[in-house]
């Protein structure tokens, strides 16, 4: 019984990842009927496209404000407001400027929740669930995309006002994500670290991990007291003291987007018609993106805490290494073969969906000490973020004038380095809890 009750409260905390994910790739299928409907230029366009991804950097630059300071519950129901009105505001739009600031609003939502969503996962998880529970997220983005790209179809048909049916239909999840906020707890280490409140938290850990609450509650409290003894130092994550999971966090965070994840994910259609195929079988490959990236996570999610965080990083550098490679080399060879790009390519997302895509938001809300993270959670965020617009910026201006091999050739390098790294110095996190990562990451 008291499993479940985490596992509930992870999956209603999970579901901001599902409108997450699916606020991110809604717009692909509704981008050129927007184009049309509204007469953008190039220019105009790319703005509308990236509004989001740029409300999304600030998002994760100012997510752990609000999280630290009114607390873990109430920064979701942000969150799910955010999504509820991007939807409904973007929908309804009647001029391009108000589609602007409620895409960009939803951003906003996407960013703070790329902090908030992971951090109170694994402070409400017991340390041999943590990796499955906080997984929970990341699945649910993948399922997000998923869903937006199936949604997208059936919802084409319908004329057209289309558009705005697909960006529409988002206001129901987020509608219930709003409702379900309300029967989850606040983190019991945010109620001990800004209000003090033992016994409130003591309760919830009571459900958490009935067997050694009160010996968490201490490590806790101790942990809290250590931080409190050079309160100005131990606030500023810059300090010194934290340099190694700063180090980690944002090397992270840097190899997750130059792996070209996003580049894939936002521009799949344009990379397979590159490859010599059509509109409709560019569409149906997407498709099959999506699909796979769905089921990877899956077992990822699965094996996270029985085979820990560097076993997955380590095998998924070298099936990306290799996937990517394998694109470089067609593209030089100009030798397309029908799907012999979209297979390499879905070989590379089975890969990042079993390590990176797994992993990332686990690790980075592992790593850091009580006092500090959210500040850290916001650093690898707002770092990932800003990796990903560069990246989606950059990429088809890339793509036209040095070429598909050169653009692909350097993601694989890229993965070469992240494979040293992983092998090298990233930790073993499996298994620990919170306060033993610290101990053993943090000077104390």
């Amino acid at each position: 019984m008291k499993n479940q009750s985490v596992l509930a409260w992870s999956l209603v905390v999970a579901l901001g990842g599902f409108l997450f994910g699916f606020d991110t790739a809604v717009i692909s299928g509704a981008e050129k009927s927007i184009q049309q409907f509204w007469h953008l230029s190039a220019f105009s366009h790319g703005l509308t496209i990236s509004i989001a991804l740029i409300g999304t950097v600030i998002g994760s630059l100012v997510g752990s404000r609000p999280s630290d300071r009114y607390g873990r519950k109430n920064t979701l129901y942000f969150v799910a407001i955010a999504y509820l009105l991007s939807s409904i505001g973007t929908a309804l739009a009647d001029n391009w400027y108000v589609f602007l600031c409620f895409r960009f609003f939803g951003g906003l939502g996407v960013g703070i929740s790329s902090v908030t969503a992971p951090i109170y996962i694994s402070e409400i998880s017991p340390a041999h669930r943590r990796g499955r529970l906080v997984g929970l997220f990341q699945f649910n983005i993948v399922l997000g995309i998923l869903v937006s790209y199936l949604s997208n179809y059936l919802l084409s048909e319908f004329g057209e006002a289309s558009w705005r049916w697909m960006l529409g239909v988002q206001a129901f999840p987020s509608l219930i994500f709003f409702i379900l906020i309300f029967f989850i707890p606040e983190s019991p280490r945010w109620l001990i670290l800004k209000k003090g409140a033992s016994e409130k938290a003591l309760a919830i850990l009571r459900i958490i991990n009935p067997a050694n609450c009160d010996s968490e509650l201490l490590a806790i409290q101790n942990s809290v007291h250590q931080e409190s003894s050079s309160k100005r130092q131990s606030d500023n994550l810059f300090s010194g003291k934290y340099n190694t999971p700063v180090v980690l966090a944002m090397l992270f965070a840097f190899f997750n987007q130059v792996s070209g994840i996003n580049a894939i994910i936002y521009y799949a259609p344009r990379i397979f018609e590159m490859a010599g195929l059509g509109a409709q079988s560019s569409l149906l490959s997407t498709v099959g993106i999506g699909l796979i990236n769905f089921c990877f996570t899956l077992i990822a999610i699965n094996m996270i805490d029985k085979f820990g965080r560097k076993k997955l990083m380590l095998v998924g550098s070298l099936g990306l290494i290799a996937s990517l490679s394998l694109v470089a080399f067609t593209f030089l060879s100009g030798n397309f073969n029908g799907f012999a790009i979209p297979a390499y390519m879905m070989v590379f997302i089975a890969f990042f969906a079993f390590s990176q895509g797994a992993v990332i938001w686990v690790f980075i809300s592992e790593i850091f000490p009580n006092q500090v993270r959210a500040k850290g959670q916001t650093l690898g965020s707002s770092t990932h973020w800003v990796m990903a617009a560069l990246i989606a910026f950059s990429f088809p201006y890339l793509a036209e004038n040095l070429g598909g091999a050169t653009v692909f050739f350097f993601f694989a390098g890229m993965m070469v380095l992240q494979l040293i790294f992983v092998w090298k110095w990233m930790p073993e996190t499996k298994g620990r809890s919170l306060e033993q990562i610290e101990t053993s990451l943090v000077m104390h």
